[in-house]
């Protein structure tokens, strides 16, 4: 089958004298806000497009269909299907999740917390999303949120792909659901305290969220109350509720910038109140103790994040008085405060440490772990009046562990160990963490994972995982699906690049705006490490990230092409100055901080253009490529791979494997069940280990 050539249309545009042409701006569907709600409404030639690209990759990958088949077979032998989660006690209850045998969504039941406390007794199902999702093409379900007198659920699901959800109100006394149906929210939702009223985020025409509505259970949605809307387009809004459930959080923000309103929940008709103004670099979380906030910022300069207090009669930002000062280098990334205690989680030397404090004292202690690279966890859980914390913890060897803490006895309780069916033997795997010389002086830490039986002497290959944006770290976490790869004689590594907070908040900024190149040369350095020091080779790693992952796979592509044996890029943001350049669009004018404005500052336009991967698609010769992407994605549209695709395929010196699959049911997140995303995996999978020569 021969690859589809798509059509050239030159569009030309101007911004700050600069002219650039877009032979593939048409794939974008002039109506693409109907698609997102209703797919059957895209355009014929574009639709006839994508398909074509799907034909031809499962042509491509015809002969490894049977490789899908057994790595499907393989990954799913790794999951307990008839799993739960470790029950979360409430009052009188415990709340966990469930799925049964075969199913792909999961029930949300409970028990009496006795019952759940002692494993016996029976368990009340309060929604089955798995008989939900029944017949349908795409389903997701979204938050739930049960009421503080535990007589009704709140639940939002997706039935497009495209993050519209819809919010729906449970009786558990009958089972039914009530009348109370609302469209186009978020999908999570807050209660007030006397469970008469939802807080919930409503999304405008552009996937924008831009309102906070008070919702009266039993009444017309169309009657709801906005509370809080946000004027800034670059902002966005959320709901929220401190751990003691005093208060109702209403959030503004943007990547760089935080402005929180609190509404007393149980009285939630009232208006309003201002903590502090937005400030431009200022970031502040809330939490509450006593007669007091509790504020995780970095205020006054406090690069990586101090811990104030303040009045909840006077909040502003001039009575903040320091809790836990800044230490540099020591990132806090949350906190969350109980009756007697407050417990954050922080990141120092690049790995992550759980710290208790003790209001009455001060007095602080840290939970210790003994492994080289780890991923850590805290769950804060229902109550506030607890010495009872939850926390879980894996290596890329070690299955998830999940433990029960008492703040006060130091005793650490096992409550659930990640069991693999299948088998798995931590003693078969080595795991390292290695520090990468980067380009400018700097060192980038990489997680890898190899079995103990594949020689580091050059000739294995490796996939090489990468993000590195919005500050955002990927952990060295236990993953089942990658030992299918690494059972196969690959090396599974994790570059933790600039762009993340693996290293502080300055590894974050050093990663953005006009010092977005750092990131992919990091990512580019640790590639050229590996193969230094023979875990690899040059030509032997496949490089894969998704969405602002995979920017940097397009990036790298076109920066160290020889680097690479091949490329995956899921839902990959690779079209940045277009987008950027469309305020339309959902997430563009939020995006700004971190990448820049290229419509209103020449500097970013340049910047952004000298980067961005479709722009600098060039004729040298790629690597291998595998783009995969939903149709109803709000957050890196569809067409953005499908133009990248294009002018690959027509750019490309040589004859690189250059496939688009385009799923025409899903957005963002692929496949919704947890077992059709598996099938998205083998994909991918089956890709790298073709070009690897390990297909067969």
């Amino acid at each position: 089958m021969p690859a589809p050539i798509a059509d050239r249309r030159l569009q030309r545009t101007e911004h700050h004298g600069r002219e650039r042409v877009d032979p593939y701006a048409w794939l974008k569907d002039e109506n693409w806000q109907q698609v997102m709600h209703d797919p059957s409404v895209l355009d014929a030639d574009i639709r006839a497009y994508l398909e074509a690209e799907n034909a031809f990759t499962a042509e491509q990958l015809s002969h490894t269909e049977a490789l899908q088949e057994h790595l499907f077979t393989e990954m799913r032998g790794r999951i307990k299907e008839d799993d739960s989660s470790v029950p979360s006690p409430d009052g009188p209850y415990a709340y966990y999740l469930r799925y049964e045998t075969g199913a792909q969504h999961p029930l949300i039941v409970r028990k009496t917390r006795q019952d759940a406390e002692t494993g016996t007794g029976a368990e009340t199902v309060l929604l089955d999303a798995d008989f939900m999702a029944a017949g349908k093409a795409y389903f997701r379900l979204g938050g739930t949120e049960h009421s503080p007198d535990h007589g009704k659920l709140a639940y939002a699901v997706d039935e497009k792909g495209s993050e519209f959800y819809t919010l729906r109100i449970r009786d558990l006394a009958t089972g039914e659901d009530l009348d109370d149906e609302i469209e186009r929210t978020t999908g999570s939702a807050v209660w007030s305290a006397d469970s008469r009223f939802l807080f919930y985020t409503w999304l405008d025409d552009n996937h924008r969220p831009t309102r906070v509505l008070r919702h009266q259970i039993g009444t017309d949605p169309a009657d709801d109350t906005v509370i809080y809307e946000e004027a800034d387009p670059g902002f966005f809004v959320g709901v929220g509720e401190t751990q003691s459930g005093r208060f109702i959080t209403i959030n503004a923000y943007d990547h760089e910038s935080a402005e929180i309103r609190l509404v007393p929940a149980d009285r939630p008709e009232s208006a309003p109140v201002l903590v502090a103004a937005r400030r431009p670099h200022v970031e502040y979380r809330v939490e509450h103790h006593d007669d007091r906030l509790v504020i995780l910022t970095n205020d006054k300069g406090a690069e990586d994040f101090k811990i104030v207090t303040a009045p909840i009669a006077s909040p502003g930002p001039e009575t903040w008085t320091d809790l836990v000062a800044h230490k540099p280098g020591r990132l806090i990334l949350d906190c969350v405060c109980y009756r007697d205690h407050m417990v954050r989680l922080e990141r120092e030397d690049g790995l992550p440490r759980i710290v208790i404090h003790r209001f009455a004292d001060g007095a602080e202690h840290a939970i210790a772990f003994e492994e080289e690279a780890y991923s850590l966890g805290l769950t804060h859980g229902y109550e506030f009046d607890t010495t009872r914390i939850r926390f879980n913890y894996s290596s890329m060897r070690t299955p998830t562990e999940v433990f029960d803490y008492d703040v006060e006895s130091r005793e650490r309780v096992l409550r659930k160990i990640q069991e693999v069916p299948s088998g798995h033997d931590p003693e078969n795997y080595v795991t390292r963490r290695l520090m990468a010389p980067g380009h400018d002086g700097e060192t980038v830490p990489v997680s890898l994972i190899h079995h103990k039986d594949t020689a580091l002497d050059g000739t294995a290959p490796c996939l090489l995982y990468g993000y590195g944006s919005y500050g955002i770290s990927i952990p060295a976490a236990f993953n089942t699906n990658c030992l299918s790869l690494v059972d196969r004689g690959f090396v599974y590594a994790i570059a933790h690049i600039r762009g993340g907070k693996d290293k502080g908040y300055r590894w974050y900024t050093d990663g953005k705006a006009e010092k977005k190149t750092n990131t992919f040369r990091d990512f580019i350095s640790a590639g050229e490490f590996l193969a230094r020091e023979n875990v690899t080779s040059r030509a032997r790693i496949v490089a894969h990230g998704g969405s602002a992952g995979g920017m940097l796979m397009g990036a790298v592509a076109n920066m160290a092409p020889d680097l690479f044996l091949g490329i995956v890029a899921e839902v990959p943001f690779v079209d940045v100055l277009a987008t950027m350049l469309d305020d339309t669009l959902p997430l563009t004018p939020p995006e700004w901080p971190e990448w820049g404005n290229p419509i209103a500052s020449p500097e970013a336009y340049d910047t952004i253009a000298g980067y961005s991967p479709y722009d600098n698609v060039t004729e040298q010769a790629y690597p291998n490529i595998l783009a995969l992407c939903g149709l109803t994605d709000p957050r890196v549209t569809y067409w953005e791979p499908a133009k990248w695709v294009a002018k690959l395929r027509a750019t490309t010196r040589e004859d690189p494997m250059i496939l688009l699959r385009t799923n025409m049911e899903a957005g963002h997140a692929g496949a919704s069940g947890r077992f059709d995303r598996l099938k998205e995996v083998a994909l991918a999978y089956s890709f790298a280990l073709k070009v690897a020569g390990k297909a067969g």
